[in-house]
C-alpha cells in the first residue's frame, strides 16, 4: 500500500477488498436531522458517537411524507431523535406561552410521524434533549412550554437550576439522580465510568453530572414511560419504556460528554438485537394459533387499516413480522342478537374472512395446510386459517361438522365456558361427566375429516376422555399452566404430561387471568408459563396462542405489532433458532400435518 494520501484507490482496495466479506455487518442507526437556513444538518457528536459505539449512522431529513418515512424505517435498526428548537404547542392542543422560544416548523410533524411509526415497529429509540420531548409529544405524554416557574417536585426539592446553560456543550453543569435498576443505571453500572458517573454524589443518591440546554421539558411522561432521572429541582431528565420496548429519552446531550458513549453503545446493542430478531422472523414461520378478531366484525372494523379497535390487522401483523393467525368463529353459549343460529352465524364469519382476503389478496390468503402457510410466506403474503371455538356451532349435527370441514377449518374447540352437547366445560356444571355419547361421534368424525381436536376450555374429565378417544394428537390452542395460576381453564402438570405423551401441544395464552391470579400480567409472566410448560412437556409440545381480540394481550405483548418481543425474549433466554421455530407454531403444525395425513389415509 502506498503512503500517498491522495492514492485513494489503493486505500480502498486495502481496506474494503483485501478480504471477504468486504465489511462486518453493523446495525444502521437513523438520526433525525436538524433544519435551518434551507439546510438539513447535524452536529458531529451524534454520528461520531454512533460510529464509535459500533453502528452505522444515517441522517434522516425532516420530511413528513409517510411513504418516505416507512421506507426509511424498514432499512433501520434503531432511531435517534436529535436535539433542536422548541415544539409548536399547537401539536399538544395548546396556545403558545410568552416564554416559548423559536419553533422549527419543518421538523415537528415529520418527527411526530417517525416516532409513532418507529414505536409501532418496535425499533429501539433514543431521544436526546428535544428528542425526549418528541417521545412525550408523540406517545401520550406532555411537554411543558417553559420550566422557569415550575415549583420543585419530588424526588429532590431544591433551588431552581439554570437548565439553559451558556457553558460549552462538553461541560457538565448539574447533577441528576438516577433510579436504581433502570436502563440508565444499568448502562452506567456496566460501563467503565461507574466510578465517576453512577456513584453516590455528595449524599444525593446514585447519579451523574450532565450538561443541559433547554427550557421546555417533559412534565408528564404518560402511561408508556416511567421517569428514571431527575435534576435536584425535580425536572424530569430521563425516562424509559414501561412496555418492554427499547426506548430511552434523556434531556441532556451525551454526544457532547466524555462519558456519554455508553448510552450510544446501549442503543447499538439493542439495534443488533432488533436486527437479529428480524432476521429470525425472516427465516421461521410465525403462527399464532388463536385469535378472536371476528368478534369485532359487527362493529364494521377494517382489517386493511390500522384499526384501533383491533389487536390483529394487516398493519399490526406486518409491524410484528407475524406470518399467520388462526381466526376462530366464537359461538356463545346462549343465543345473542348476532348469533341466533350458530351454524349460520359461523358461516357468516367465514364469509366475511373470505371477503377480507379477496379484498386484500395481494397481501393475505386463506391457508388450509402447513404447506399453504410456507407458500404464502415465500410469496410475501400473510395467512389466515379458520377455526371454530365451541362445538355448539355444529348444532348437534355430524353433517354440519362435515360442512365446516369443507369450508377449511383446521380445528374445533369442543366447548367454551359452559357444557354443551359434546362435552363438559372447565366452567360448566359437568352434566356429562366428560365427553357425551354424541361427543364421541364428533371426535371420531373429526379424526376422520382431518380436523384437530382442541381441548382449551374443556373440563378435566372431558380432557382425559378426549385424549383416550382421539386417534390423533390433540391440541390446546390457548391455555396456560395451573401450577403458576390456579384457574380451572389452565392445565395441571399431569394434564400437560398426558398431552405431551400423546403427541399433542399446549399453546400458552396471553390472558391476564390465566397468567396471574391478581393484577396485571406482563411479558415476564407469559415467559414464566412458557418455560414451565417446556420443563413439564418438553420443547416439542409448546407454543403460543395469544387470544388477541378475545381479551388476550398483555404489557409487552399487547397486539400483533409487538410479537417481535416474544422472539426477542426467546433469543435473550438462549433458545436456538430451531427451538424458536417449534415454539412459533412448528409444534402445532406438526400435529396439524399428522391429523391431516390421517384424513388422507382414511380416505384411501
Amino acid at each position: 500500500m502506498t503512503n500517498d494520501p491522495f492514492d485513494w484507490q489503493s486505500q480502498l482496495v486495502s481496506s474494503a477488498y483485501a478480504a471477504f466479506p468486504e465489511a462486518s455487518r453493523k446495525p444502521v442507526i437513523g438520526i433525525t436531522g436538524n433544519y435551518g437556513e434551507l439546510t438539513c444538518k447535524l452536529a458531529e457528536g451524534y454520528y461520531k458517537s454512533v460510529m464509535r459505539a459500533g453502528g452505522v449512522p444515517v441522517i434522516i431529513p425532516p420530511l413528513s411524507d409517510t411513504e418516505v418515512i416507512i421506507n426509511t424505517l424498514q432499512r433501520l435498526d434503531a432511531l435517534i431523535l436529535s436535539g433542536g428548537a422548541d415544539y409548536d404547542p399547537h401539536y399538544a392542543g395548546e396556545e403558545p406561552w410568552p416564554q416559548l422560544g423559536t419553533i422549527n416548523a419543518e421538523r415537528d410533524l415529520p418527527e411526530l410521524f417517525i416516532t409513532q411509526l418507529a414505536y409501532n415497529r418496535q425499533l429501539p429509540i433514543l431521544g436526546i434533549c428535544r428528542g425526549i420531548q418528541t417521545l412525550a409529544m408523540a406517545l401520550g405524554g406532555h411537554v411543558r412550554q417553559d420550566i422557569s416557574d415550575l415549583p420543585p417536585a419530588p424526588p429532590k426539592e431544591g433551588s431552581p437550576i439554570k437548565h439553559s446553560q451558556e457553558e460549552p456543550r462538553n461541560v457538565a453543569t448539574h447533577h441528576v439522580t438516577i433510579e436504581k435498576n433502570s436502563t440508565l443505571y444499568n448502562i452506567y453500572r456496566a460501563s467503565e465510568h461507574i466510578s465517576g458517573s453512577v456513584a453516590p454524589l455528595l449524599g444525593r443518591g446514585w447519579g451523574r453530572s450532565v450538561n443541559s440546554f433547554h427550557h421546555q421539558a417533559v412534565d408528564d411522561p404518560g402511561p408508556r414511560f416511567r421517569v428514571i432521572a431527575r435534576s435536584d429541582d425535580g425536572i424530569i431528565e430521563a425516562m424509559e419504556s414501561t412496555e418492554y420496548k427499547s426506548i430511552l429519552g434523556v434531556q441532556w446531550h451525551p454526544e457532547c460528554l466524555d462519558d456519554g458513549l455508553p448510552i450510544f453503545q446501549w442503543l447499538v446493542d439493542e439495534a443488533m438485537q432488533y436486527r437479529r430478531t428480524c432476521d429470525v422472523h425472516r427465516r421461521v414461520l410465525t403462527l399464532d394459533t388463536h385469535c378472536d378478531t371476528p368478534m369485532f366484525f359487527p362493529q364494521h372494523v377494517d382489517f386493511g387499516s390500522r384499526d384501533p379497535k383491533l389487536l390483529v390487522d394487516l398493519h399490526k401483523m406486518d409491524e410484528g413480522h407475524q406470518d399467520a393467525t388462526i381466526m376462530v368463529a366464537y359461538i356463545p353459549q346462549q343465543p345473542s342478537a348476532d348469533c341466533k343460529e350458530p351454524k349460520a352465524y359461523t358461516d357468516s364469519i367465514f364469509d366475511k374472512i373470505e371477503a377480507i382476503v379477496a379484498q386484500h389478496s395481494e397481501h393475505v390468503a386463506i391457508a388450509r395446510t402447513p404447506d399453504d402457510l410456507w407458500l404464502h410466506k415465500h410469496q410475501g403474503r400473510k395467512s389466515i386459517m379458520l377455526g371454530i371455538e365451541n362445538g355448539h356451532a355444529i348444532e348437534g349435527s355430524i353433517d354440519n361438522l362435515r360442512h365446516f370441514a369443507q369450508r377449511g377449518i383446521v380445528y374445533m374447540t369442543l366447548c367454551h365456558n359452559g357444557d354443551n352437547d359434546i362435552c363438559d366445560s372447565a366452567r360448566g356444571e359437568h352434566r356429562h361427566h366428560g365427553v357425551s355419547a354424541f361427543g364421541r361421534q364428533v371426535i371420531s368424525e373429526m379424526n376422520r375429516l382431518g380436523i384437530m381436536v382442541d381441548l382449551s376450555h374443556a373440563g378435566e374429565e372431558s380432557f382425559y376422555d378426549a385424549l383416550s378417544l382421539s386417534s390423533t394428537p390433540i391440541v390446546c390452542s390457548h391455555s396456560s399452566c395451573r401450577a403458576l395460576c390456579d384457574h380451572p381453564r389452565n392445565l395441571t402438570d399431569d394434564q400437560m404430561r398426558a398431552l405431551a405423551q400423546q403427541g399433542g401441544v399446549m399453546q400458552v395464552t396471553l390472558y391476564h387471568g390465566f397468567l396471574v391470579k391478581d393484577g396485571e400480567a406482563t411479558l415476564d409472566d407469559a415467559m414464566r408459563h412458557l418455560e414451565h410448560a417446556i420443563d413439564i412437556m418438553g420443547i416439542d409440545h409448546v407454543g403460543l396462542g395469544t387470544d388477541f381480540d378475545g381479551d388476550g394481550g398483555i404489557r409487552g405483548l399487547a397486539s400483533s405489532a409487538e410479537l417481535l418481543n416474544y422472539t426477542r425474549e426467546l433469543l435473550k433466554r438462549g433458545f436456538s433458532e430451531a427451538d424458536i421455530q417449534k415454539l412459533w407454531g412448528g409444534n402445532f403444525l406438526r400435529v396439524m400435518r399428522q391429523v391431516q395425513q390421517h384424513r388422507t389415509s382414511a380416505e384411501q
